[in-house]
């Protein structure tokens, strides 16, 4: 089945996005359906993004569920087949939607298709072999960035959506692989382009947070991830190395009283710590204004 105006629809996840929300939605097209989930109960936000987009539908998570839990809350709401999961820092360029339609009518199967990122690569080639990729040819990837990624749904009910452990970091890769390894396939469409503007999601007054945060998750999910699809032994010979580090790099900036460098080391070590412990991905950065 090709994917239409009819059948898609695009899900957004957004957190203290109000500076960089309406960039994004002003790139897509206006009848095109927009479920926006704000992972937090921000009833303000909500009624300024409905009141302004007609084709918009705002829904509160009342609480941060993670990129992973938002997103699966917003493909479910959505009643097409196709949904288009975006950064809500990420635009699209112009003719985005025209080049997915007409390259989803040259495939015959697919589970995942993702654009053409313009300044960096978005992909990795199955096998790390890049031969023979004609100029401009829809092409087959093992792996794709997740912040803009075009999901078939009836290809991925049945092993699931995103995995809702992961709060941040490698859920994508974790959905890739599951897709591949259940034999379906992921394409890259070079003609369909996109601009991710890159850690520019939440409110740069935050970032001293969201870094504290991102160090955390981290290593957590890189180690769960790989005790996921490998096993234990794999996940802490990967992150072991990251944790020693972390331990003398805080007690290095400890005792240079390096209070900003001090935290991050040592979110990165308790990220391992539970992750080792199987604890879940609990840690959520305090964003309060």
């Amino acid at each position: 089945m090709s994917i239409s105006r009819q059948n898609l629809t695009i899900v957004i996840v957004t957190l203290k996005s109000q500076k960089i929300i309406d960039q994004c939605l002003e790139s897509i097209e206006k009848d095109i359906p927009i479920v926006v989930v704000e992972n937090s109960n921000d009833h303000n936000f909500k009624n300024k993004l409905e009141s302004k987009y007609n084709n918009l539908r705002c829904i509160l998570s009342n609480s941060n569920l993670g990129m992973g839990a938002g997103n699966n809350i917003g493909i479910k709401e959505a009643k097409t087949d196709f949904v288009l999961v975006l950064n809500p820092d990420v635009i699209l360029e112009k003719n985005f939607l025209e080049e997915i339609f007409s390259a989803s009518k040259e495939i015959s199967d697919f589970s995942i298709l993702a654009p053409l990122e313009n300044k960096f690569k978005n992909y990795k080639i199955l096998n790390n072999l890049d031969l023979n990729k004609k100029k401009d040819l829809p092409f087959k990837v093992s792996y794709i960035d997740g912040f803009a990624m075009l999901l078939n749904k009836n290809k991925l009910k049945e092993d699931g959506y995103f995995d809702e452990n992961f709060f941040m970091y490698l859920e994508n890769n974790d959905l890739c692989r599951r897709v591949i390894k259940n034999g379906g396939s992921i394409f890259v469409i070079p003609k369909a382009k996109i601009n991710h503007l890159s850690a520019k999601t939440v409110d740069d007054k935050f970032s001293n947070e969201v870094e504290f945060s991102r160090n955390w998750h981290w290593i957590w999910s890189k180690f769960y991830y790989n005790k996921k699809h490998f096993n234990f032994l794999k996940a802490l010979i990967v992150c072991l190395p990251t944790y020693f580090s972390s331990v003398l790099k805080f007690v290095f900036y400890f005792l240079t009283d390096n209070k900003i460098k001090k935290k991050i080391y040592f979110n990165r070590a308790s990220g391992f710590i539970n992750a080792l412990l199987g604890r879940s991905s609990w840690y959520r950065p305090n964003l309060e204004d």
